[in-house]
This record gives C-alpha cells, structure tokens and sequence, in this order.
C-alpha cells in the first residue's frame, strides 16, 4: 500500500516537472517568436525610413541639378560668346576690354611686365576675366589708342564690357573712382561677396598717384 502511494508521488512528481518543462519551452518559444517579430517589423520600418530617406534625397538631387542645369542655360544666355584673338604682337591674350564712354578697345595680356605694359594693358593681380572676385588691370597712360590715357575721364556709373573666350562678355558698371599712393594696395582685395568686379589701374598725369576705377558686374 505504502508502495503505490509512493509510487503515485513519483508519478504525480515527474509529471509535474514534466508539465513545467513543456510549458517553460512553449513560453520560451513564443517569447522567440514575438522578439522575432518585432525584429522583422523594426527591420521593415527601418528600411521603409531608409527608402523613404533616399527618396528625398534623390528628389532633392534632382531639384538641384535641374536648378543647376536652369542657371547654367540663364548663364549660357546671359552672355554672348565672340572668339577672343588668343596672341597679340607676340604676347597671350586673356580677354577684350571694351568702354564706349572713352571709345577705348583693347586686349588685355594673359603676364604682366615692363614689356608688356609697352605693347598693352596687361592682368596685374586676382581673378581671371569675368570670374567671381576682383580682376585686376593696368595699364600706362600713353597716349597709344589702346592705353588708358583716358580712364581720367570715366564717371560713376559708366558701363564697359569685359570679353573671353571661356565666360563670354560680361558688362560691368563702375560705381567708385579715386586716386592712391603707389604702395596703397587696398583696390587689389579680393573681398567681393561673390561677386565678380573690375579694378582698373593706371598712373595720374605725373605719375605721383594711381588712378583706381571699381566696377561691378551690372545686371538689369
């Protein structure tokens, strides 16, 4: 009698154990299955966030770059285009100057030198032709028809056209005119905003002073 009572026990003892066992394991096994899930739903927002990410940023790329494409039509546009002579009497060329109120046309020369000054006005410092900043040039004032004997005579507000063969032919409108010492540099600043400017050079009748015209580019 003790026996099966005992044996009952045992019974009763390992199905019980048994039954916990079973149950820890589904438990276990849904617990899995939910952490999987939630997984697979954060991966998938994750990814929907990532496409969606991208897309924008694809969307954006593409409104730049047709904004691009945009302004440089408007620049190609903006400025005629005429073939700029590249060599004159033997020195390189850079681009056309051209200030109707004088009724001066000249080259401007690529290197300034003592030579170069005595055949034309010549790129004395800053940027290149109608890039953003200040380019810089000067000239004698001879009375050669290609000098600047007559930048004296330019007022405020006076317009010139600056031509090259990489921009094309920009107009520029000078809004200061003053006279330095020789060691004065302050007109050779490249401090233009992003702007492209004009800084015309040359020396007073005595050549004591140097006479500076500022001009800027002019849009209507």
């Amino acid at each position: 009698m003790k026996d099966r009572k005992k044996t009952k026990y045992i019974n009763f003892i390992i199905i019980s154990i048994t039954i916990l066992i079973v149950v820890g394991l589904g438990i276990e096994e849904y617990k899995e299955k939910n952490m999987e899930k939630k997984q697979a739903k954060y991966q998938t927002n994750n990814i929907s966030m990532m496409y969606r990410e991208n897309k924008k940023d694809e969307e954006k790329e593409k409104e730049t770059n047709e904004s691009l494409i945009k302004e440089e039509i408007k620049e190609a546009e903006r400025y005629s285009k005429e073939e700029i002579i590249k060599e004159y009497r033997g020195y390189d060329v850079l681009a056309k100057l051209e200030i109707p109120a004088i009724e001066l046309e000249t080259y401007i020369l690529k290197n300034y030198s003592t030579q170069a000054l005595n055949i034309s006005v010549t790129k004395f410092w800053g940027a290149n032709p109608n890039e953003i900043g200040n380019f810089c040039v000067a000239g004698h004032n001879f009375k050669n028809n290609n000098m600047f004997r007559n930048l004296k005579k330019l007022q405020i507000g006076n317009r010139f056209t600056i031509s090259d063969n990489n921009i094309g032919k920009v107009e520029y409108e000078i809004y200061d005119i003053y006279t330095v010492l020789p060691e004065d540099v302050k007109c050779l600043s490249q401090k233009t905003n992003g702007k492209r400017e004009v800084t015309l050079i040359t020396c007073t009748s005595d050549s004591k002073m140097r006479i500076i015209v500022k001009a800027r580019e002019w849009k209507e």
